[in-house]
Formats: structure tokens, C-alpha cells, sequence
């Protein structure tokens, strides 16, 4: 997903931005994690093609986020500051006491990224701060311990939204507003950004593979459940003996599903490649005949609607949040209510080559209508920008 900023070294693209006006408005984006974080995904994904489109306007922008092996401090690149301190959890506290302490400068905007922990920037500014969610966190706290788990529960779902009474919210998703709502937060102050699809490269289109083929475009982290995807394959092997799933993707959750794979015994059936260009995602995507997503939680799901651009109808949860929006179920692919179901939808699609291709042909057409300059008009809207 995050191949194409990946792919350019930083060497080619370092170097001073070009002089800003004295008077352009000065943006402050908050994001635990930045493009080049080895846990890097969709949300970073979509704060970088707002903030270079920001950047293309005149809007001068400074990224704050967590270090990570290999990162450095401070840098510009692509003509966008960035600041990196802290970790995981520190990394809230370096930007409250860089915040406290002006050492950003001149702020007009806050742009705060809440990924379950929030920043509560309003704590330490008198910027106009605009808080963008992708998905409630209700349900990923039960990842981590007890412990953790309660303490970033009440973070995200009281002191939040306590803190930011009255600040203006962006929701990626009509589901993710409704649970802002659901948590306190005015409807009124929530306006919705949906993410576009990322310019598709050039690339070999794959005739869709001769034998069943599925594939996830997913980071490799417990909440995404590829173990789900990989237990469907050993369902459906007898019927389907050539069935063969393909995973994109890396994450610290690798060991565990290398480990379950071989459990299954599905050597032959599950291939892992790790991170991959964008020509051989989309390579890999247009031969394929399912994409599935089986997240305990998606804010959007980005890689539907890449799938969905090369005419790859997806199978996800209905409960999984923003899923049901990205995915008009029976219309462009197909919602399951629990893992059982979640074999069948694929089994079905997988007997029925019309019904597949008539999903993925609409699939494609709706893709098209999901732009970054349509996410970026709603942004500037919510930040008054």
C-alpha cells in the first residue's frame, strides 16, 4: 500500500522545501505513525496524499509522529517537515510537551490523527484543532492486556471525547460517525472525508488466474485475521483442490501465521510476499478472483476499492465497521455475518464465475467515483482551511 513513497530513496527525495509564504497558514498533522513506519497503513496512507495535496495549495505542514529504526529526527521531504519523537505510547507526550513548549512554531491548524489513543492537542494549543477518526477501537483494546485495554478504552471513548467537546471532527465512514455519536460526540461537528483510491500504476494486467485465487492486501497484525482467511482455504481445499490464497503485507504478526499455516498444513495454499511494489500489487490484484478482508474492524478498507479498481469484487465482515459502506453487499461484493459464513460467501462466489464477474465489473465502475480531491475539499471544510 505504501510501496510508491517506499520505493524512492530518501536521498532523492531529502532537500529544503521550496520557500512558503510568511503568511500561509501553518498546518500541525499529529499521527502516531508516519509513511515509512514499519507499521505503516491505510491511515498514513491517507494523511499523505491529503497533506501533499495540502502542500500543492500552499498550505505549509509539519508532521509529527513516533521514531522507528532508520528514522530520523527531523527532515523535509517532498516539501513536507517532518518531526519524529518518542514511541508507541511516549510519543503522545513528546508532542504535548512540543506543543506546551512552542517548539513547532507558529501553528494555525492542528490536524490530530486519533488511532484509538488520542493526542487531546486542544489540552495545548490555542490552534484550531480538527480530530480525524478512522474506526472506533471498541473492539481491537481486547488485543493488549486488561489492563491497557481499559485505560485506552476510557482514553478514546471519555477523555476524548470530553476534551474535544465542540471540535470539529472528520469520519472516514458514515459507520464511523455514527459510533462518534454513539460516544458523545455532536453529529453536527462531524463531517465525512472518504478515502479516494490511489492513482493506479502502470502494470501488466493478469488474466484472472486459470484456478481459484484469493488474495489479501493486508498489514500481518492480530486485528486483520488472516488466520480467518487462511482457515476458509482449508474449508474449501477439497471442493477447490487448486484453491491458493496470496498475502501482501508484513507485520509483527508474521512468526504466528507462518506458525498457523503449517498447523493447517497449507504450505502449497498460502503464499506470503511480504511488502510489494504497487506495479506487483495490482499485478497480483487483477489475477485474482476474490479479495477478502476479514478484520475484527476496518474505519474504510482501502484495499477493497483497489481491488475493486481492477474488477476484484472483496468479502468482509458486516460488523467490521466502514467495510459496509465500501462494499454494497450483493452489489459489489459480499458481507458475511461470522466466519462460517464467511466460507460460504467465498465458496459461492468461487462456484459462480457470473455472479464473480458481474460484482467486479460494478465493483470497478464505483471505484471511480472515490477521489483524494473530494477527501481533501471535506478536510479543508471541517479545518476551516
Amino acid at each position: 500500500m505504501l510501496d510508491r513513497y517506499r520505493a524512492a530513496t530518501r536521498a532523492r527525495r531529502a532537500g529544503r522545501r521550496a520557500p512558503i509564504d510568511a503568511r500561509a497558514t501553518r498546518l500541525l498533522v499529529l499521527n502516531w505513525r508516519d509513511l515509512w513506519h514499519p507499521e505503516g497503513g491505510g491511515s498514513e496512507l491517507y494523511v499523505g496524499e491529503v497533506t501533499r495535496r495540502l502542500r500543492d495549495d500552499g498550505v505549509d505542514v509539519t508532521i509529527f509522529s513516533a521514531q522507528y529504526p532508520g528514522a530520523t529526527r527531523s527532515e523535509e521531504l517532498d516539501g513536507l517537515r517532518y518531526v519524529r519523537r518518542g514511541g508507541h505510547l511516549t510519543v503522545y507526550l513528546w508532542a504535548a510537551w512540543y506543543l506546551l513548549s512552542g517548539r513547532f512554531g507558529r501553528i494555525d491548524r492542528v490536524l490530530e490523527v486519533q488511532n484509538g489513543m488520542p493526542f487531546l492537542a486542544r489540552l495545548f494549543t490555542r490552534a484550531r484543532v480538527t480530530v480525524l477518526v478512522h474506526h472506533v477501537h471498541r473492539e481491537q483494546w481486547s488485543i493488549l492486556n486488561p489492563l491497557l485495554a481499559r485505560v485506552g478504552w476510557f482514553m478514546e471513548s471519555q477523555a476524548a471525547v470530553r476534551v474535544n467537546r465542540g471540535v470539529s471532527y472528520v469520519a472516514v465512514s458514515e459507520v464511523t460517525r455514527s459510533e462518534l455519536v454513539d460516544l458523545g460526540v455532536r453529529a453536527s461537528d462531524i463531517t465525512i472525508a472518504w478515502n479516494g483510491l490511489p492513482p493506479v500504476p502502470e502494470h501488466d494486467p493478469r488474466p484472472e488466474s486459470p484456478t481459484p485465487e484469493l488474495v489479501m492486501l493486508v498489514r500481518l497484525v492480530p486485528h486483520k485475521r488472516v488466520e480467518h482467511a487462511m482457515e476458509t482455504v482449508a474449508a474449501l481445499r477439497e471442493r477447490f483442490p487448486d484453491l491458493h490464497l496470496t498475502v501482501m503485507g508484513s507485520g509483527w504478526w508474521e512468526p504466528q501465521l507462518l506458525q498457523h499455516r503449517a498447523d493447517l498444513g497449507l504450505e502449497d495454499h498460502v503464499t506470503f510476499l511480504g511488502h510489494v511494489s504497487d506495479r506487483t500489487k495490482f499485478e497480483v490484484l487483477s489475477g485474482s478472483w476474490v479479495h477478502l478482508l476479514p478484520s475484527v474492524k476496518e474505519g474504510w478498507g482501502l484495499s477493497i476499492v483497489e481491488a475493486a479498481s481492477v474488477g476484484v469484487p472483496s468479502i468482509a465482515y458486516a460488523d467490521a465497521g466502514g467495510v459496509c459502506e465500501s462494499i454494497l453487499d450483493g452489489v459489489t461484493g459480499l458481507l458475511a455475518q461470522d466466519q462460517d459464513d464467511l466460507v460460504q460467501q467465498t465458496e459461492r462466489l468461487l462456484a459462480d464465475e457470473e455472479l464473480r464477474r458481474d460484482l467486479g465489473a460494478k465493483a470497478r465502475i464505483r471505484s471511480a467515483q472515490f477521489t483524494w480531491e473530494t477527501t481533501v475539499a471535506a478536510l479543508r471544510r471541517a479545518m476551516s482551511l
